[in-house]
């Protein structure tokens, strides 16, 4: 398992991390042996959110591992909030950040939180109340470090402004099948719909600015479309490009998938949804993967991407 230092923190981290979205599928035994498999697998990194089945994935993770002092002291805990279930809206107020901490520390069991993230940009957004609860929670020891999540730099500048200390993180989707952060970038000044630039730069602001980026629906397409991997109808020269290197290395073809991300200079962790530990495995298999540029970009042009 590869490892990083993530920037501004204290945090030395697996570059995979271990997602928890859907926790509510697993049995608590069946979700203790996932968890186990992780941390076998050298992964030290576990991310939440307090919608993930309504709170219920939180309960769930730390049940399966029956959560103490010891077991806690060895991982890394993330959450998120921002995101308002059932109303389906958006809200970064004080009150709301301070509730739903409180609500995820209760549920595992557990005194703070590594990291808290803002899930989505709350356009009704008061930076100066953002700040408040950020410095109510650091002060008392609930939270150590912050982050965003699915923020543009214009976003995250605004945040900064008023907040005493630096963000360290913003989770983005990214995949071979998703790939906006790089494609406006290679094909610049392009009358092409490659050139169109969907995020603002993000990948170059966050390198520039120290934040780290996580990866989530690393083998996903589209808004959760689905898995390009496998998908031989829509993407057939992208399986075919990615099994034969998978060959190459000895792995699945989720290991290169994953190897493609980490193969970048940003130091992208990779957020592991899966419930599968047999696939989980696989997917570690491709942290220490070092694809070559011809392999990084021949994959890249595989997924219908020019390389003008």
């Amino acid at each position: 398992m590869e490892y990083i230092n993530i920037a501004n923190t204290d945090l030395k981290t697996s570059n995979m991390i271990m997602g928890n979205m859907r926790l509510t599928s697993l049995s608590v035994p069946e979700a203790e042996k996932l968890i186990r498999t992780a941390l076998e697998e050298g992964i030290n990194f576990f991310d939440h959110a307090d919608i993930y089945g309504r709170g219920k994935c939180e309960e769930i993770f730390s049940d399966a591992i029956q959560m103490n002092s010891r077991i806690r002291e060895n991982m890394i805990l993330q959450s998120k909030c921002g995101i308002r279930l059932p109303e389906g809206i958006f809200d970064f107020s004080k009150d709301h950040i301070l509730n739903s901490v409180e609500g995820i520390l209760k549920r595992l069991k557990t005194d703070y939180l590594d990291i808290l993230l803002l899930h989505r940009p709350d356009p009704l957004m008061e930076p100066e109340e953002v700040a408040e609860a950020f410095e109510q929670l650091h002060t008392s020891g609930k939270v150590k470090y912050f982050g965003v999540s699915n923020h543009n730099p214009s976003q995250i500048e605004l945040l900064q402004k008023y907040i005493p200390f630096k963000l360290v993180i913003n989770q983005l989707q990214f995949s071979i099948a998703h790939t906006p952060m790089i494609d406006s970038g290679i094909s610049l000044n392009m009358k092409i719909d490659q050139a169109i630039n969907r995020d603002s730069s993000i990948l170059e602001y966050c390198r520039l600015n120290d934040l780290t980026i996580q990866a989530w629906s690393p083998f996903q397409h589209g808004f959760f479309e689905g898995s390009f991997l496998g998908d031989l109808e829509r993407f057939p020269e992208l399986n075919k490009t990615i099994d034969g290197i998978a060959e190459k290395y000895s792995v699945t073809n989720t290991a290169i998938a994953v190897a493609w991300i980490t193969r970048h200079p940003a130091n992208i962790q990779v957020v592991l949804g899966t419930t599968n530990p047999g696939r989980l495995k696989d997917a570690c298999k491709g942290s220490e993967i070092k694809l070559t540029r011809e392999e990084w970009y021949q994959i890249y042009k595989a997924a219908g991407n020019i390389v003008p």
